[in-house]
C-alpha cells in the first residue's frame, strides 16, 4: 500500500485530506509541525508527501528544498497563498504541484494519484531489468552471468557459460561443432574443434539428470548440437 505523508498544521484539513486518500486506499500519516514532518520525511520512506506552507518551526519552503536535496519523493505544497511568487518558490524548490486552498478533496485525490502514477512509470522506466533465459527448469540470468538448474546455482566457467547461453538462445536448431567454435570463441576451429566436445561434457556434466541420457543438449550424430524445448 502506498504511503503518503501529509504535513499540515490545521488539524481539520489534514484529517479531511486523510480520509479522503484513505478511502482511495492510501496509507496515510500526519505532522502538524513543520520540524517533526522534515523529520519524517527525511527518514521514512513515502510514496508522496502534501506539504503546506505555513507551518510552525519550519515553513513549507524550507521542508521542500532539504527533501528534495535527498529525496525525489512527489511533493504536492497546498498554501492559502494565491500569489504567483510563492507558486513559482515553491515549484522553483523542487515541488511537483502547487494547490491553492481552499480546494475539493476530490481534486487533491485525483491529483495525487496522477502525480504517483507519473512517478511509477519514471522509476519503472529507469529501473534495468535483468535479461534472462528459462526453459524447463534453467534460469540464465544474463545480466549477472549466472545459472540456476532446478533452482540450485551452478558454477560456469565463462565458456562453458558463454556456449550455454548460445544454445539456450536458439532452441532447437543444430548446431554444428565448426559454428559453435566460432560464435563462442571467436576464431577459426582449425585443430580446436575438441574443445567444444569438452565444454559440452562439462555443461552437461552440471544441468543434465543423468548425462548419459541428456535432456536439454542433444547429440545429433554426424552433425553437431542442439538445445531441446
Amino acid at each position: 500500500m502506498s504511503r503518503i505523508l501529509i504535513i499540515e498544521d490545521e488539524e481539520a484539513i489534514a484529517d479531511l485530506e486523510k480520509d479522503y486518500l484513505e478511502l482511495s486506499g492510501f496509507e496515510v500519516e500526519i505532522c502538524n509541525r513543520g520540524d517533526t514532518g522534515l523529520t519524517r520525511a527525511l527518514n521514512e520512506e513515502f510514496d508522496l508527501i502534501i506539504l503546506d506552507l505555513m507551518l510552525p518551526e519550519v515553513d513549507g519552503f524550507d521542508i521542500c528544498r532539504q527533501v528534495r536535496q535527498e529525496k525525489n519523493t512527489p511533493i504536492i505544497m497546498v498554501s492559502a497563498k494565491k500569489d504567483d511568487i510563492d507558486k513559482i518558490r515553491g515549484l522553483g524548490l523542487g515541488a511537483d504541484d502547487y494547490m491553492t486552498k481552499p480546494f475539493s478533496p476530490s481534486e487533491l485525490v485525483a491529483r495525487v494519484k496522477a502525480h504517483m502514477d507519473r512517478y511509477n512509470r519514471l522509476i519503472g522506466s529507469n529501473v534495468r531489468k535483468n535479461d534472462i533465459v528459462e526453459i524447463r527448469g534453467i534460469k540464465i540470468d544474463k545480466t549477472a552471468r549466472r545459472v540456476w538448474v532446478n533452482g540450485e546455482e551452478k558454477t560456469f566457467t565463462s565458456k562453458e557459460y558463454d556456449l550455454l547461453t548460445f544454445l539456450a538462445e536458439n532452441p532447437n536448431r543444430v548446431f554444428t561443432k565448426e559454428e559453435l567454435f566460432r560464435e563462442i570463441w571467436d576464431m577459426e576451429s582449425v585443430g580446436d574443434i575438441a574443445t567444444v566436445t569438452v565444454h559440452i561434457k562439462k555443461i552437461r556434466e552440471k544441468i543434465e539428470f543423468n548425462t548419459a541420457k541428456p535432456q536439454y543438449i542433444e547429440t545429433i550424430w554426424g552433425v553437431g548440437y542442439r538445445f531441446k524445448v
